[in-house]
């Protein structure tokens, strides 16, 4: 059974700073690329990042450039994807979602969430104004 989980949503002031963690159960992640997307309250779920395989290559949507960050650490066999959020703003206030692609790498569409086909349940992230 494929388990995505998510961590390290929460509540936070404007220009603050949250890390986001996932992982995952039943899955290979050291050989998928893995994405991050969000949806806020009446809005479509919107691709934030996603980075390849080993880590060497990483995407951004236009709002978040310079100011988040994605990483993996595959170290053990066991694969752990980050976001590193910084000068956070009331607008990135979403639920923020996880995702495993069966690929090696990111596609040339990585923000459509037909790209990925496992999901995490989500992170609440709250920025306050």
């Amino acid at each position: 059974q494929v388990q995505v989980m998510e961590s390290g949503g929460g509540l936070v002031q404007a220009g603050g700073s949250l890390r986001l963690s996932c992982t995952a159960s039943g899955l290979p992640l050291d050989y998928y690329a893995m994405g991050w997307f969000r949806q806020a309250p009446g809005k479509e779920r919107e691709g934030v990042s996603c980075i390849n395989w080993r880590g060497s290559s990483t995407y951004y949507t236009d709002s978040v450039k310079g100011r988040f960050t994605t990483s993996r650490d595959n170290a053990n066999a066991k694969t752990t994807l980050y976001l590193q959020m910084n000068s956070l703003k009331p607008e990135d206030t979403a639920m923020y979602f996880c995702a495993a692609r069966s690929s090696t790498i990111c596609s040339t569409s990585w923000w459509s969430p037909g790209d990925f086909g496992w999901w995490g349940q989500g992170t609440q992230v709250t920025v306050s104004s």
